[in-house]
């Protein structure tokens, strides 16, 4: 299952859950959590669940569910019975993924936590490694933590992120890493300004994410773009894959000129393994 585009829809509003469904997205996340106001929390249920009984096919529907602090745990998982996987916010540790993963007893669904959204969850992104057989992934954001501690912004004025979130950022790509699931780069909130997102997915792609979360269908063409390794990438890794398997005692070889070794074949491996040219 490719995680390459995370696009989220409002659990409110069945018309763009529709529209959604040729947006391209790998993923649809259908929300139960912060696009939907408490008011609305019972009609976004029936609207999720309505959704998730008639549609086959397509792209994989997760859904995100309100914290396991709400309340509403119970009553979300039940509108979400059939979704291929629960995003779960607010996530403190790896605790909360198996708390979760029990929940989900006798349901076939994945797990993919944000986590990074409170202070201490920070110190857990250690803990995921082993916490579920369900685990997906690992994301973040860069929006509520800040709300949290009383920041005025996770961000420079050119867009980039302040020290402190540049930081949650790398932790979060090596504790998806540690663990063995897809790192989930963060929301590009400026949904017009492509350029910029493409940008940021280029840096993404470069630091070891491997997929990304989306707040408008305009933006899942290119994140697509950018999480799809070109072919130039791939024949390069080939040639890598091919140089090693014709020289299995060596530990080193040289390839157009420069020095490869057992790192340059584990990122060729990983490469064509994400894009299907294995």
């Amino acid at each position: 299952m490719r995680l390459r585009s995370l696009l989220f829809v409002p659990g409110d509003r069945p018309d763009r859950m529709e529209k959604a469904l040729a947006s391209g997205a790998d993923a649809l996340i259908l929300d139960l959590e912060d696009s939907v106001t408490p008011e609305r929390k019972g009609d976004a249920r029936a609207a999720v669940a309505a959704f998730l009984a008639r549609q086959q096919g397509g792209p994989a529907l997760w859904v995100r569910i309100n914290p396991l602090d709400s309340g509403m745990t119970q009553d979300d998982l039940a509108a979400a019975r059939g979704a291929y996987g629960i995003v779960l916010p607010k996530a403190a540790s790896g605790q909360d993924v198996a708390a979760l993963d029990a929940m989900l007893a006798g349901v076939a669904a994945r797990i993919l936590p944000i986590a990074t959204e409170t202070p201490a969850a920070i110190f857990g992104l250690g803990s995921y490694p082993g916490c579920s057989p369900r685990l997906a992934g690992i994301t973040w954001g860069a929006e509520d933590l800040p709300a949290a501690i009383g920041a005025q912004s996770s961000r420079e004025a050119d867009g980039s992120y302040t020290p402190p979130y540049e930081m949650i950022r790398g932790l979060t790509l090596f504790g998806a890493h540690a663990a063995g699931v897809a790192p989930i780069e963060t929301v590009y909130p400026d949904f017009r300004n492509l350029d910029g997102l493409a940008a940021y997915c280029a840096r993404a792609m470069r630091d070891g994410f491997t997929g990304m979360m989306a707040i408008h269908p305009a933006q899942v063409p290119v994140i697509n773009a950018a999480f799809t390794p070109s072919e130039a990438a791939i024949a390069h890794a080939r040639a890598v894959v091919a140089a090693f398997a014709a020289n299995p005692g060596a530990g080193a070889l040289q390839l157009d000129g420069k020095m490869i070794d057992a790192p340059h074949l584990k990122a060729a491996q990983a490469l064509l393994a994400r894009s299907g040219a294995a």
